[in-house]
Order: structure tokens, then sequence, then C-alpha cells
């Protein structure tokens, strides 16, 4: 199954703690370069660099508003990295606690039995 996104650009995008932290203010709302700059408390070159990666990936879709640019966040590609890569595993963690639960009870209930 091929997604429409490059997971390899998505994974290098979310791989660096400065590109989270710009998608975290994203999630919050849209912001111009000049305002994750100020959230962030860095360099407007470095921002533009990452924005560059995160919008590579997809991560990122930047809206030009004559002089300013607002950069919006795509939850798209970590949504289905998620239902890629997490979601599967997920479902084996539930059953593995569940079978863990079931032991663990059973085990109680014997030694109950036993005393």
């Amino acid at each position: 199954m091929k997604l429409p996104h490059d997971d390899d650009a998505v994974w290098r995008a979310l791989a660096n703690p400065l590109r989270r932290a710009i998608l975290d203010v994203l999630r919050k709302g849209p912001c111009t370069t000049g305002e994750l700059v100020e959230a962030l408390e860095t360099g407007r070159h470095v921002v533009m660099q990452h924005l560059g990666v995160l919008r590579e990936a997809d991560l990122v879709v930047v809206e030009p508003r004559g002089r300013k640019r607002v950069n919006h966040l795509n939850p798209v590609p970590i949504q289905q990295i998620h239902q890629r890569w997490v979601a599967q595993y997920e479902e084996n963690w539930a059953a593995a606690l569940v079978g863990l639960k079931l032991t663990v009870e059973s085990a109680e209930q014997e030694d109950e039995d036993v005393g």
C-alpha cells in the first residue's frame, strides 16, 4: 500500500526537535513565520530552514497573504503514519495486556483456592 505522502520525508521531518516544536505551535493555529520566530525564540533563518523541510514533507502548507506567509499544520501525513505504523501495534499491545490481565487473575484465583 503506497501512501500519497513520502513516509521517509515525514520521519526525517519529525526527527528534529525544533521541527516538532514548530508543529506544536502550529497545532494551536496558523502562524506567520515571524510569529513562529517569536514563539520559538530562535532566528528567522533557522525557522525558515526548518519550515522548508516541513513543507517538503507536506506537514506544513503556506498561504501567502500579501507580504506575509501564513503557515498551517497539515496533520494528514502524521495521521497516515499513525495508521500505518502505530495503530497496528496498539492492537497487539492491547491484546497482550488483556492476556496478561487474565493470566494474573487466574494465578490470583489459584492462590486463593490453595490458601
